[in-house]
């Protein structure tokens, strides 16, 4: 019987723990409007990629990665959800924080009509005079806003 009660007890502890850590979520739905972020270096000819295989372009962004010489621009595309939890149907800023090698910050904006049913790619793009001073790109974080209201983020490792 003690055996039992112990089970019970550490199983109501574990699940417990797993609905306080679900509540804690800041999103109705738990899940981000920002699905995924994609950094590309582009080359002379504005292409991430030779051929349409994914095997393909990670190869040649290597290559690139290799080469610095060779590139002219870093795109990132970014995967967002439907219509995120916000105010008003109209855009919303699409804002792409980069911290530099150099110790400055480079900020990218744009505004982003969410499409009703279905998740959409956009992409924003670091070039020219911006991109040659840049060279290296350390960590960047990605942000939805509404206004001035904060929707959703992702950032990288060294955000």
């Amino acid at each position: 019987m003690l055996r039992i009660s112990i089970i019970l007890g550490l199983w109501s502890l574990i699940a417990g723990t797993a609905y306080a850590a679900q509540a804690e979520t800041p999103s109705p739905t738990g899940k981000s409007p920002i699905l995924k972020v994609l950094p590309h270096f582009l080359d002379q000819q504005g292409r991430a990629a030779l051929s349409p295989s994914l095997f393909e372009r990670d190869a040649y962004q290597a290559e690139l990665r290799r080469n610095p010489e060779r590139c002219s621009a870093l795109r990132y595309d970014i995967l967002l959800s439907p219509r995120p939890s916000a105010s008003g149907s109209g855009p919303l800023k699409l804002k792409m924080e980069l911290r530099l090698g150099n110790g400055s910050t480079q900020i990218l904006e744009r505004d982003w009509q969410p499409k009703r049913f279905r998740r959409t790619w956009t992409s924003l793009t670091l070039e020219g005079d911006a991109f040659a001073q840049a060279r290296e790109v350390s960590a960047w974080r990605a942000s939805l806003w509404d206004g001035n209201r904060l929707l959703a983020e992702q950032t990288s490792f060294l955000w």
